[in-house]
């Protein structure tokens, strides 16, 4: 039988409010040091989401994909946003990013493309998959690793808002 801790949750997207929506319930939970990480196909919705959770996180500038510049950061109403986008860089490269800085720091971390430097993350993350199902479709499948994450997720599913 599997952990609470391997278990994943989903979400059903069917237009951009829902997908705000998401990042709205997860921001809720924010607290210093809080890294998710987002995978899916090119035009899954990953900079879609990131823009949601952050307009949550009350960050005013414009969000958009970091990919030529790796990293943006922004400060939100109560916390930093790190939004990186790992697509064109090796794992190398982004070991010398200092990565950790971020991830153990006073902000919140959302990384596009996480998979690609999956041997540098934080054991205790919330990993987050979009499929994209249709022209408007997307299922967010949650899987999270560690405490509070896996709080969040129990919690969210309580309220009726992940299966």
């Amino acid at each position: 039988m599997r952990s609470l801790t391997e278990s994943t949750f989903t979400y059903n997207s069917q237009h951009e409010d829902d997908t705000d929506q998401l990042g709205k319930w997860l921001a809720a939970f924010l607290r210093p040091g809080a890294v998710l990480t987002l995978d899916g196909d090119l035009g899954a919705g990953k900079t879609r989401f990131s823009q949601g959770f952050a307009k949550a996180m009350g960050i005013k500038e414009t969000v958009n994909s970091p990919t030529f510049t790796i990293i943006k950061e922004y400060e939100g109403a109560k916390l930093p946003f790190y939004h990186m986008d790992m697509y064109r860089i090796s794992q190398e490269e982004a070991d010398e990013l200092g990565l950790e800085d971020y991830f153990y720091g006073a902000g919140v971390t959302l990384i596009e493309w996480s998979s690609l430097i999956e041997d540098l993350l934080p054991q205790e993350r919330l990993s987050i998959t979009i499929a994209l199902q249709g022209d408007q479709t997307r299922v967010f499948h949650l899987t999270p690793h560690g405490e509070p994450y896996v709080s969040w997720c129990v919690q969210m599913k309580e309220n009726g808002h992940l299966q």
